[in-house]
């Protein structure tokens, strides 16, 4: 019997992001996450500050997607922060 295919969900990151934000942020998701069965996380980050704080989001939205076996996929990317976070590693995430 097939299985049925999972869906995505679409959240929007507004910045910029404080470090005192991530716990919430993090909390948010997982509880979104939860709550769905989605395969896809899009994250809309346009207009979003590419910082170190940034990428720690967006690192954390990786691993909290991964423990609901989904994927994270950036959308509205800035030439800035598609450069950092190439750089840190987390090129997978960048939509294409």
């Amino acid at each position: 019997m097939p299985t049925p295919e999972r869906g995505s969900i679409t959240i929007l990151i507004s910045g910029p992001i404080a470090p005192t934000d991530l716990p919430g942020l993090d909390q948010r998701v997982c509880a979104l996450l939860d709550g769905c069965d989605a395969a896809v996380v899009v994250c809309d980050v346009d207009g979003i500050t590419a910082d170190a704080v940034t990428v720690d989001a967006l690192a954390r939205l990786q691993l909290a997607a991964g423990r609901h076996q989904c994927r994270v996929r950036l959308r509205g990317v800035s030439p800035e922060l598609r450069e950092l976070v190439t750089f840190m590693g987390l090129r997978e995430v960048l939509a294409r």
